[in-house]
């Protein structure tokens, strides 16, 4: 977010540095760690230490970029805001649930069972899938300052539409990413069960971008203009 912004909205949080952030990627790295390996019930799994680590890795590459570009943005994603939808609060829910799950599911899967055990082939287009979605999700958040967790019209920090990078190809890019995500989680850990529940999350987002779709065009000025010229919100040329 720019200065003048923050100006407006008068609201000056404190300043992020990457020592504040390090204990909360940390925890989530290691929660993310835990449920696959207590799942799998064994710790030789080259899928899920490779998972792992690059998942920490981004979530570094995403805080140290913040930290350095875009403070606003970070403290935006780190709390619920004000005004949030409360059709968006059972989402994220559902989102949680289903993620834990899909975990779940891929530990006792690929890394116990072996019920249905992903081919290499597969495994490597779930890598390329998970590089695809870093790269969607980087390049929407280096766009868009006004990136939230939660779907609310920012009142509070100036919010006005964004046409530029990935948003002049499709509405809700960082959906895209999501999706794509959560279907190449399956197939990197090598688990074609968790595949289920990756693409319920997929259409739950898919949902969630038609409900926020709806709600930017009816509260956030010159959204309705934005989308005549961008008439896909997920799927360039199909949705």
């Amino acid at each position: 977010m720019s200065k003048s912004i923050l100006e407006r909205s008068g609201s000056s949080p404190a300043k992020i540095t990457m020592i504040s952030l390090l204990p909360n990627l940390l925890a989530v790295t290691l929660i993310l760690a835990a449920i696959l390996f207590i799942s799998a019930g064994r710790l030789d799994w080259l899928q899920a230490w490779a998972f792992v680590l690059a998942f920490g890795g981004f979530l570094t590459f995403y805080g140290l970029w913040g930290v350095r570009n875009d403070q606003a943005q970070l403290n935006e994603r780190s709390k619920g805001g004000q005004n949030t939808k409360s059709w968006d609060k059972v989402i994220l829910t559902t989102y949680t649930l289903l993620l834990i799950g899909m975990l779940i599911l891929a530990g006792l899967d690929a890394g116990r069972f072996r019920w249905a055990p992903a081919p290499l082939i597969l495994q490597g287009l779930g890598w390329l899938g998970t590089a695809f979605a870093g790269f969607m999700v980087s390049w929407t958040a280096s766009v868009n300052t006004f990136l939230s967790r939660t779907v609310r019209i920012q009142d509070d920090r100036g919010q006005h539409v964004i046409d530029t990078g990935p948003y002049s190809w499709v509405r809700h890019p960082m959906y895209l990413g999501v999706i794509v995500l959560m279907i190449s989680i399956s197939l990197l850990l090598g688990s074609l069960w968790a595949l289920i529940p990756g693409a319920m999350i997929g259409i739950l987002f898919t949902v969630r971008a038609a409900l926020e779709d709806r709600t930017l065009q009816q509260e956030l000025p010159g959204y309705p203009e934005y989308a005549s010229r961008v008439r896909c919100r997920l799927f360039p040329g199909i949705w």
